[in-house]
């Protein structure tokens, strides 16, 4: 039977980070049990560890039972052009399906929460999408997790256009952009989805006891320096 510690399931693997998240979780030996929800399975995973389970993600009584066993959670579930939705849209998807899962996986004996997030998360930002984001990483914190782990990236960037022009123009630009971010800045400084996705799987393979665990806020250069 295969140890809890080295099981993890992923909320929102068929993401552009998820799927970076899933292939890390793939390759390492640390991991001998992968376990994904989603409104679709991923297409070509292939992995004698993997197990993809449908779900309706609005509701946690169709994955709940999924979720005994696991040690390690991570959700990069959310949406990917926030601005092409009403606010109320986004709250549902980004913040109410996020929390549920959360609460789920608290329920269910998973100690290490990781959350993808944003840099400039904080509940009391005037920016709508950035207060969402403050306000979700304090009701995770809020559950109790032995660790939880918020991810906070600034620009995502991917090998392909995904969302039309101006995510065109902004992987034009950016490689230029970058190199403005120093010092106290550099948190501010992009990341592939390739980098992120690594990230998250070694945050969650290094065991931290004691002080070490709780709740960690990781950003560009936390990133840089993981193992």
């Amino acid at each position: 039977m295969t140890s809890p510690e080295k099981s993890a399931v992923v909320f929102g693997a068929t993401g552009a980070v998820g799927g970076q998240v899933l292939a890390a979780l793939s390759a390492s030996p640390a991991i001998e049990r992968i376990t994904t929800l989603g409104r679709r399975a991923v297409p070509g995973a292939a992995s004698a560890k993997l197990e993809q389970h449908v779900i309706d993600p609005g509701k946690p009584a169709s994955y709940e039972s999924r979720l005994p066993g696991h040690a390690i959670a991570i959700c990069t579930f959310g949406v990917g052009e926030a601005s092409k939705l009403s606010r109320e849209e986004f709250r549902r998807i980004d913040f109410d399906y996020v929390l549920d899962f959360a609460r789920a996986c608290r329920r269910q004996g998973v100690s290490h929460f990781s959350l993808l997030v944003s840099v400039g998360a904080n509940p009391r930002s005037r920016i709508f999408y950035l207060r969402s984001k403050g306000e979700l990483e304090a009701a995770v914190a809020a559950l109790g997790f032995d660790r939880v782990s918020f991810f906070r990236p600034s620009m995502i960037l991917t090998p392909k256009n995904r969302y039309g022009l101006s995510q065109a123009i902004v992987l034009k630009v950016w490689p230029v952009v970058d190199k403005l971010f120093f010092g106290p800045l550099r948190r501010y400084r992009g990341i592939s989805i390739a980098d992120l996705g690594r990230a998250m799987v070694r945050n969650a393979l290094v065991k931290k006891t004691g002080p070490g665990r709780g709740v960690e806020i990781l950003m560009w250069p936390d990133f840089k320096r993981l193992p």
